[in-house]
């Protein structure tokens, strides 16, 4: 592990039994909240796909949005939201997946990348791969190449990974 890495990840703050008991819930506001921090995220997941041309960044909501603007500015591409239900105010496309109890969906607008862009996602962690899997496929109903998908932090216990076969390049920069 670079020392770049291991600064990041002495700044996530781990909360015990949040939001249920058993849990360790990875607190990235901590290091949100430290610019040079912030900044050292950001470069690194741009670096990650520095050879690979990006036309948009798409970030999940929420925390996806959080890292996907910088990175959309710092690569030079267009940044689009992937919705909870009923939050985009035009024509959409939808997809389910699973979650522990039940299901749940996300969104993007049909129109939100042209047909053949490429198309990098984002989000703040992997888990079971349900939400980033969802998101993939919401791309491809779009028309648009997906290029690949970037995490900050991966929880490999939960074997989320193993969901994105449809995904040429997975990247997380943190790995618990």
């Amino acid at each position: 592990m670079t020392q770049t890495i291991i600064d990041v990840k002495s700044k996530i703050r781990d909360v015990v039994d949040f939001p249920k008991q058993g849990i360790i819930f990875r607190d990235i506001t901590t290091a949100l909240k430290a610019p040079e921090t912030l900044k050292v995220m950001i470069d690194y997941l741009c670096d990650q796909f520095k050879d690979v041309k990006i036309d948009y960044i798409a970030g999940i909501e929420s925390r996806g949005f959080i890292f996907g603007m910088p990175m959309a500015y710092k690569l030079d591409a267009g940044f689009v939201p992937i919705r909870k239900p009923n939050k985009l105010p035009a024509a959409t496309y939808s997809e389910e997946y699973a979650l522990e109890y039940g299901t749940d969906k996300i969104e993007v607008h049909k129109d939100a990348f042209p047909e053949g862009a490429n198309v990098l996602i984002v989000d703040d962690l992997l888990a079971t791969g349900g939400t980033a899997e969802a998101a993939c496929k919401l791309v491809k109903k779009t028309g648009a190449n997906l290029v690949g998908i970037a995490f900050l932090i991966e929880l490999e216990a939960l074997k989320g990974r193993e969901k994105l076969t449809d995904s040429p390049r997975t990247v997380s920069m943190l790995k618990y």
